[in-house]
């Protein structure tokens, strides 16, 4: 296991961002066994870095990744149980495709399903095959943004904190693979009637309102937009930016996506200010096919940029 690095990376307080290993080895079963003997090692340096990059696995398929993830024996957050709204395909229990959006869609910074009350600890992404053009996941560190979004937008990072934030969207009645967010809410919700679906939401402490066509739009309770990280740090934790400039399709508008948790609507100019800053914080991961990144998910953004070719990308979610 050897330091490498990459163009453009970062550094913050003497932490690559992020730390970027190589770990060549010859077969699967030396690669799950690695990985079971260092991982409280890796992740404890996700937490501190904020991701950790692994190049040199022999990883080649959907099932390789699937054993290494097990053999690291971290708890698994199933994709069917998540609330999330992104559509994507089950390989096996625990592996899916990052994302089913089309290539020429941008999807914005954001935290794993931090527009829900139910979001993983850390992911793990895998690249299966990387894309000929584009195609990156940028990732950001969001402790270090929200200390710069209080010293440079400190009514605004107040309010966020104060006030905390509602997501509202409108799910498809059918699942909708042309969008980043098409994920039916019979498949959102694990139901199969209104009335199971209503009765989730009420549980959840969800708002809702049925369309005409049979779509559901949902509204979330108030959920924070800052967490704790219980070392002294604090991060802007939320689906803001993501929300704010990239829920959109043909149901749905990014103005009508996200609002303050009293109902009151963010000022696009703060938003804006905070995209900027973020994006001054963003390293893209240069995918090369085997990589292995894991992402603590309290401690850094991720998305993804358009691409042309094939790219897989290939995710596991860990539980809290």
């Amino acid at each position: 296991m050897n330091l490498f690095t990459m163009p453009g990376q970062h550094e913050y307080g003497g932490k690559p961002f992020p730390l970027a290993l190589e770990v060549p080895l010859a077969t699967l079963g030396e690669a799950c066994e690695w990985a079971g003997k260092h991982a409280a090692q890796l992740d404890a340096q996700a937490a501190a870095h904020g991701a950790v990059l692994l190049r040199g696995l022999p990883l080649a398929k959907p099932e390789d990744f699937d054993a290494v993830v097990c053999a690291f024996g971290f708890p698994i957050f199933s994709y069917d149980e998540s609330l999330s709204n992104a559509y994507r395909i089950n390989y096996t229990p625990r592996v899916f495709s990052a994302n089913e959006a089309p290539p020429a869609i941008t999807i914005f910074l954001h935290h794993e399903m931090a527009q829900t009350p139910i979001y993983p600890g850390k992911l793990f992404f895998f690249c299966q095959a990387a894309a000929d053009e584009g195609g990156a996941t940028p990732i950001c560190r969001s402790d270090l943004l929200w200390e710069r979004l209080r010293e440079q937008r400190p009514g605004f990072a107040e309010a966020c904190l104060a006030k905390g934030l509602k997501y509202s969207n409108v799910m498809p009645a059918e699942a909708d693979e042309s969008s980043g967010m098409g994920r039916s809410w019979q498949s959102t919700f694990s139901v199969d009637s209104r009335e199971a679906a209503e009765a989730r939401l009420a549980k959840l402490g969800y708002s809702w309102e049925w369309q005409a066509n049979g779509d559901l739009r949902a509204t979330t309770p108030v959920l924070p937009a800052v967490r704790d990280l219980g070392d002294g740090r604090a991060s802007f934790f939320n689906q803001l930016i993501a929300a704010f400039n990239g829920w959109k399709d043909t149901r749905n508008d990014p103005a009508k996506a996200i609002m303050f948790g009293d109902g009151t609507p963010l000022d696009p100019a703060a938003v804006a200010a905070a995209s900027a800053l973020a994006d001054e914080l963003t390293f893209d991961i240069p995918w090369q096919a085997g990589d292995l990144a894991l992402i603590d998910n309290y401690a850094a953004m991720h998305g993804r940029r358009t691409f042309s070719g094939t790219r897989k990308i290939l995710a596991s979610l860990v539980a809290a």
